[in-house]
């Protein structure tokens, strides 16, 4: 099991309710393929810098989690086919050691 973080950029054009029951949903997801959450942000409808789909408001959530390369395969590829899913980000944040 590694760790990963993954932002989401989901449509302005759901609901704040269906918004969190999406990010629910990929929780869902992760849980099911053996991932397990260390933390989690959403950080609710922020204007974007450009637009999408020609819309300048998306919702946005980060999910920080531990799980295979295999579980985060199957995560991405069903976020990328659902059309509320207008972005996604996953990467692996470095370990930083600090020396004096």
């Amino acid at each position: 099991m590694r760790h990963y973080e993954t932002m989401v950029i989901l449509s302005d054009l759901l609901e704040e309710e269906d918004a969190t029951a999406l990010f629910d949903q990929i929780k869902t997801i992760l849980a099911d393929q053996g991932g397990s959450v260390r933390d989690e942000s959403f950080w609710g409808k922020r204007k974007l810098t450009h637009d999408i789909n020609k819309r300048d408001h998306a919702w946005f959530a980060v999910l920080d989690y531990e799980a295979s390369s295999d579980a985060v395969a199957e995560l991405e590829r069903r976020l990328k086919i659902n059309d509320d899913v207008w972005r996604l980000k996953t990467v692996r944040p470095e370990i930083r050691v600090h020396t004096a």
